[in-house]
Parts: structure tokens; sequence; C-alpha cells
């Protein structure tokens, strides 16, 4: 069995307002994964919720090894804080995080899993390569399409109906590839996810 800690961050802003928007995508992976967690009735310890480094926490057993869901309460641009202090108080290798978060330059219904790179002007991810010092570390990028005007006005609006049917199936393919990353790797999941 593996012994090692998974922490899977989802990225978003906290808050009713923001619940719908396409900067709470990553939000929304999280809450699905929760919820499978506690449908299933195998292979799946009883996850507990409580509230660590600003952020809200899920520890759970999933495949054999221990995973932490974290979504992070700093709102996105402070997102390094609360993923630093994660990262410090569990003791994650880098190379065991994995952050998921919307990403204008990608179609809606897009996913890419990488190993690591660069911020790509999501300022979430900026805060927490700065805080982390280092781009290396893994990342599953969610597709919300290029802006239609202004970037903060459209990245805090909500999907259309038929975006929101795309970007629930895309939910349901990210939650797919994050279980491959812990069950197998990530190479596996790239090979797998990062075709559409």
């Amino acid at each position: 069995m593996d012994k090692k800690v998974k922490l899977i961050v989802g990225l978003g802003n906290p808050g009713a307002r923001y619940d719908e928007t396409k900067h709470n995508v990553g939000f929304r992976v999280i809450d699905t994964l929760y919820e499978e967690f506690c449908q299933q009735d195998s292979g799946v310890q009883r996850p507990t919720h409580t509230s660590v480094c600003n952020a809200l926490v899920i520890e759970t057993i999933w495949h054999g090894t221990s995973i932490i869901l974290a979504k992070p309460m700093t709102y996105m641009n402070n997102s390094g804080a609360a993923v630093a202090a994660l990262v410090r108080r569990f003791e994650v290798p880098l190379s065991d995080l994995c952050v998921v978060y919307d990403d204008v330059h990608l179609d809606i219904g897009v996913l890419r899993v990488r190993q690591k790179g660069s911020d790509g002007g999501q300022k979430g991810m900026k805060s927490i390569i700065q805080r982390l010092g280092t781009t290396v570390f893994p990342r599953l990028r969610i597709g919300i399409g290029e802006p239609v005007g202004d970037l903060t006005d459209y990245v805090l609006s909500e999907f259309s109906e038929d975006e929101e049917i795309e970007i629930e199936q895309t939910i349901s393919r990210a939650v797919d590839a994050i279980e491959t990353l812990v069950r197998d790797d990530i190479l596996t999941a790239m090979n797998k996810f990062n075709s559409r």
C-alpha cells in the first residue's frame, strides 16, 4: 500500500456568489470528488471534512493512497498562501501535489494534465508558483474558453446553458483523470486525457 499523501487542490473563490462562475471549476471538481467518495461503498474510507491552513480539507483513503482534497478559502489571487501551507503541514512532495484550475487558453471541454509549466496568466497559479518557488508540480487545466470582453468579467461570469452541459461532462472527465493519476501515475493520465 502506498503510504504517501497526495494533495489535490481545486482553485476557486469562496462564497455563494462565485459558486457557478467559470473561475470556480476547480472547486466544482473537488466537490464532485467528495460526492463520489460519499456515495461509494467500497475502496474509499469515509471522508472527514475540516478547515486547515485557510482551506477546506477532506482527508480519505482512495485506491490504497492517502488523499487530501483541498479548496483554498483565500480567494483565487492568494491561493499560494493556502497551498504552500498545506504542502508543509502534510509534508507532501511536490510530485504528489495536483492543482486543478480553469484555463482561458483551452476551449470548453478540453483537459490538460501536465507535470510542470508556467502560470499561463492564471492568477491563482501565479500565486502558487511564487509561494512554492517552482513551476515543477502536476496540474490539471480545465478549458473555459477564450474571454469575450474583459477577462475578469468573463471568468467571474456563469456558463451558458449549453456550456454548462459541456462543463459538467468535463468535470466528470476531470474526476476520472484524477483517479487515473492516483491509481496509476501522471504519465498514464496524460496519455489518456490530453486529447479531446
